[in-house]
C-alpha cells in the first residue's frame, strides 16, 4: 500500500453513486472513499482485522470510481497492493482458504477446464434440483454450479495461423484465455477470422496458459507474475510484437505486465516491448476494408468493466456495431454499474453479485432486444444466470461474432444461443 497513492485521495465523494457496493447497502466502508480510509489505519498500524478484510473482499475491483474520480487517485493500483496484502497478513477460515485453492486450482488452467465440460454438460439439467443442496452446503458451490454456461459438445482446435484475406495489413497474435478458450471457442474463431477478413495474419500459439488476470485481481502477484511470464513468452517465441486480447479483464491485466513485473527490470522491458490491445480497440485504429453485410437486429450492448473503466474503451465497440447494416443499437441504463461478476467475485461474494446481477439482467431486458452483446466472458455468464432465475433466457454474442456474422453475410438468427 502506497502512501502517496493514499494522501491522492480528498475524499470528495465523487465515487460514491458509481461503487456497487456502496449502491448496495449505503455503508462508507464498503465505498472506494471508505476502502481508502481503512487502507491509512492499516499503514499507520492498525492490524488487518477481520471486518477490515471483509470490506476490502467485499470490493468488486470494477474500477467505476476510477473513472469518476475527479483527482486521478489509482485506485486500481491500491486496491490490487491491499489485496495482497490481505492475503499475505490475514489469515481465513479453513472452508474459506479450501474453496479459494479449490478456485485458482481450477480456472487459470485450460486443461483442468477442459476436464469438467462433461461433467457440466451432464449437470446442467440438475442444476435446479441440486440448487437446493449446494446452498445449504456452500452458497458459493450453489454460484459456481449456476453460472455454468452451456458447454459445446466438440472442442473447436484453430489453427496455429490463420492467413489474411486478400492483402496482408498485419500480423498479430491472438490470446485465446482460460474460460474464453474452453467455454466459449466460437468466440476465439469469430476473432481470428474478423481480423483475418481485415487483413491479418492471425497467429494463434500452441499451448497458452493463463494470463494472470484472476490472480492478479485476487491479491495473488507472485502467481500472477508466473503466468505473465509464460504469456511473454509465448508470444515472443511467435514473432509477434501486437498480441489481441477479446475478454475485458485479460486485456486489462496484460496491458499492465510491466508494472506487474516492475521490480524485474528484464522483464518489465520484455513486457513493453510487447502490445497488447482489445480486439475493438485495434479494428478501430486499423479501419474497415472488409463489406458489411446487413444485420437487421436490435442489440443491447454491455460495458463490461475492465473494458470501460479499466482501458477505458467505451466508443470503439459502438462505433464498430454501429456501422454494421440494419443493426439498431439500445443502451442499457445505468451501464456503468458492475452486473456482479468481476472476475472471482460472483464465487466468492455470491449474495452481493447475484443482487448486482440481477439488477442487470432486469436492465437487459428492458430495453427489448434482440440480443445482448458482451465483450467479457464472466459478464455473459453472470447476466444470463440473472436472466434465468427470472425465468427468462437471453440470447448473449460477443462483439467478434457479430462483426463476423455481418462479414461473412449470415444471419442474425445465427447469433447468440439462449443462455
Amino acid at each position: 500500500m502506497n502512501p502517496e497513492l493514499i494522501n491522492d485521495c480528498v475524499h470528495c465523494g465523487f465515487c460514491l453513486p458509481t461503487c456497487p457496493t456502496y449502491e448496495l447497502w449505503g455503508e462508507e466502508m464498503d465505498s472506494p472513499r471508505g476502502r481508502i480510509h481503512l487502507m491509512k489505519q492499516h499503514v499507520e498500524g492498525t492490524p488487518i482485522t477481520p471486518e477490515m478484510a471483509g470490506h476490502f473482499d467485499a470490493c468488486l475491483g470494477c474500477m467505476a470510481c476510477v473513472t469518476a474520480c475527479p483527482s486521478g487517485v489509482q485506485y486500481d493500483r491500491l486496491i490490487e497492493s491491499t489485496r495482497a496484502e490481505v492475503e499475505r497478513a490475514h489469515h481465513r477460515p479453513p472452508a474459506e482458504r479450501a474453496f479459494r485453492a479449490l478456485v485458482f486450482a481450477l480456472f487459470p488452467y485450460p486443461r483442468r477446464l477442459r476436464a469438467l465440460r462433461l461433467p457440466l454438460r451432464l449437470s446442467r439439467s440438475l442444476t435446479p434440483r441440486l440448487r437446493p443442496l449446494l446452498e445449504r452446503v456452500d452458497p458459493r458451490l450453489a454460484a459456481m454450479a449456476e453460472l455454468a454456461p452451456p458447454v459445446p459438445r466438440h472442442r473447436a482446435r484453430l489453427p496455429r495461423r490463420v492467413a489474411a484475406r486478400g492483402e496482408r495489413r498485419a500480423t498479430v497474435g491472438l490470446l485465446t484465455g482460460c474460460v474464453q478458450g474452453e467455454f466459449f471457442p466460437g468466440v476465439n474463431a469469430a476473432t481470428a477470422r474478423v481480423l483475418a477478413m481485415e487483413g491479418c495474419d492471425v497467429v494463434i500459439p500452441r499451448g497458452q496458459g493463463c494470463c494472470g488476470a484472476l490472480s492478479v485481481h485476487s491479491g495473488r502477484p507472485e502467481e500472477a507474475a508466473r503466468f505473465a511470464r509464460r504469456t511473454i513468452e509465448t508470444f515472443e517465441r511467435a514473432g509477434v510484437g501486437t498480441v489481441v486480447v477479446n475478454a475485458a479483464g485479460c486485456g486489462s491485466s496484460t496491458k499492465e505486465y510491466a508494472d506487474l513485473l516492475a521490480d524485474d527490470p528484464a522483464w518489465a522491458a520484455r513486457a513493453r516491448a510487447l502490445r497488447f490491445a482489445d480486439l475493438t480497440e485495434y479494428l478501430a485504429e486499423l479501419g474497415p476494408i472488409a463489406e458489411r453485410h446487413p444485420l437487421p437486429i436490435t442489440v443491447a450492448y454491455h460495458d463490461a468493466c475492465h473494458l470501460a473503466h479499466a482501458q477505458g474503451i467505451r466508443a470503439q465497440p459502438r462505433a464498430l456495431l454501429a456501422a454494421v447494416p440494419g443493426l439498431r443499437l439500445r443502451e442499457i441504463p445505468d451501464a456503468a454499474m458492475c452486473c456482479g461478476s468481476a472476475g472471482t467475485y460472483n464465487l466468492f461474494q455470491p449474495v452481493a453479485a447475484r443482487e448486482l446481477g440481477d439488477r442487470k439482467a432486469a436492465r437487459v431486458l428492458g430495453v427489448g432486444a434482440d440480443l445482448l452483446v458482451s465483450a467479457n466472458p464472466g459478464c455473459t455468464m453472470q447476466i444470463a444466470a440473472a436472466a434465468r432465475r427470472r425465468g427468462e433466457h437471453i440470447r448473449v454474442a460477443h462483439t467478434a461474432e457479430l462483426l463476423d456474422a455481418s462479414l461473412r453475410g449470415l444471419s442474425p438468427v445465427t447469433l447468440g444461443r439462449a443462455r
